[in-house]
Order: structure tokens, then sequence, then C-alpha cells
């Protein structure tokens, strides 16, 4: 009986570590309408790349879930092709600067997956 609730309090922490070791999955539409609440915090946002520009791994490309869209600066994965499904996570960045343009609010990426459209 000791033993059980052991394992489960154990099992319990991991668990909490694990799931608060995620960025929080959000909508675009939410993070352009409250810019500001979500400064340099880390979420996850998916959807599809409709725009993509980028030069030595780096560049910006556009994605969008269906309630909005939103630019995200890429340093270390280079930019997906156009009409990619994409995770990202990153930073929320309330002005986007890249090569001199300004794309508003957008994130800085910290990881990615990808699935090709069949």
């Amino acid at each position: 009986m000791k033993r059980n609730r052991i394992l489960l309090g154990v099992s319990i922490a991991l668990l909490s570590i694990a799931l608060t070791g995620c960025p929080e999955r959000k909508r675009i539409a939410e993070i352009n309408s409250d810019p500001g609440r979500f400064n340099n915090k880390e979420v996850t946002v998916v959807g599809r790349v409709t725009r993509s520009y980028g030069a030595l791994g780096t560049g910006v490309f556009e994605i969008d879930d269906g309630t909005g869209r939103m630019w995200v600066f890429s340093e270390k994965y280079g930019v997906p092709s156009k009409d990619t499904y994409v995770g990202v996570s990153g930073k929320v960045i309330p002005g986007l600067t890249y090569n001199g343009r300004n794309y508003g609010t957008g994130m800085r990426e910290t990881k990615r997956r990808t699935r090709e459209n069949n």
C-alpha cells in the first residue's frame, strides 16, 4: 500500500514536470488581439505556411492557423516551404523586424515540427 502511494506521488510529480516544460498552444487571433499579454512568453501555434523568405539558414515565414496570421523569425531551422503544415514554438515579440522590414507581432522560433501537405 505504501509502495503504491510512493509510486503514485512520483508519477504525478514527473507528469507535472513534463507538462510545465511544454509551451502552451494558442490561437494566433488570441495572440494578435492582446500581444502585450504574450510579450516574450513561449507559446506554440500550428498552421499552414502561406509565405516564406530566407537565406543562409535564417529568414521569416508567415503561418495561418485559420484564426489569423503571424510572422515567425527562424535563426536555426531555415524556412519551410509554402503550404507546409508546421507546429512552431517560440517567444512572442511585439515588433518583429527582419532585414529592415517590420512584420508586426511575431515569434522568434525555438522549436518546430513539420508535415508536408500531400
